[in-house]
C-alpha cells in the first residue's frame, strides 16, 4: 500500500504545469473551442478587461484582455465575428507562455529556425513576420532587430537577412 502512494505522490510531483504551456490546441486552459461566455470561468483566477467602445457603438468587443491578479499581461485576445463567439488570434504578453519545443518571448530568430524552420516571412511597416513550418503559431520580430538597411523598407525580408539574435516581440497563434 505505501509503494502505491509513493507512486502516486511521485506521479504527481511530475505532472508538468499546464497553465503556460502553448500547442496547436491551446494556450494553458484556452482552445479553439472555447466560448467567449467561458472566458470567466477558464481565468477565474485573472482578470478580463474588454474593449468597452466598440462594444457601446454596438459591434461586439474588440480586443480581450487577460491580465493576472497584480496586473501584469498575460493574454490578448481577439474574437471572431461567427455566430458562435468564439477566439480567433491569441496574442501572448508573458514571458512565461512556451510551447512545447521550449519557444516563447524569450527566444531568438534562431530558436525559431532551429525549432521549427521557416515556412514564410512577411514584411509589414515595423515589423517581420515569421510562420513556421507545420504550425498555426506565428512570431513577430520587431524591425528595431535588423540590420539599419532593412528597417525602414517594405521590401521582402529573407530569413539570411534576420540576425540570429534577433528577439521576438510577439508570439501569436491563430485559430480560423
Amino acid at each position: 500500500m505505501l509503494s502505491i502512494l509513493g507512486l502516486l505522490a511521485a506521479m504527481a510531483c511530475t505532472k508538468k504545469d499546464t497553465k503556460f504551456l502553448i500547442t496547436e490546441n491551446g494556450i494553458g486552459a484556452l482552445s479553439p473551442a472555447s466560448d467567449l461566455n467561458d472566458l470567466e470561468a477558464i481565468f477565474a483566477q485573472d482578470s478580463i478587461v474588454k474593449d468597452t467602445l466598440k462594444g457601446a457603438l454596438g459591434s461586439g468587443t474588440n480586443k480581450i484582455m487577460v491580465f493576472e491578479k497584480g496586473g501584469a499581461p498575460l493574454l490578448q485576445l481577439t474574437p471572431n465575428t461567427d455566430s458562435i463567439p468564439g477566439i480567433d488570434i491569441v496574442r501572448v504578453l508573458d514571458k512565461r507562455y512556451a510551447t512545447k519545443k521550449g519557444i516563447s518571448l524569450n527566444s531568438t530568430f534562431k530558436d525559431i529556425q532551429n525549432v521549427y524552420g521557416i515556412k514564410k516571412i512577411v514584411t509589414t511597416m515595423s515589423s517581420v513576420v515569421i510562420f513556421p513550418k507545420s504550425s498555426t503559431l506565428y512570431f513577430t520580430i520587431d524591425k528595431e532587430e535588423l540590420p539599419a538597411s532593412l528597417r525602414y523598407t517594405n521590401t521582402s525580408i529573407e530569413a539570411v537577412q534576420i540576425p540570429d539574435d534577433a528577439k521576438i516581440k510577439y508570439v501569436m497563434l491563430g485559430w480560423d
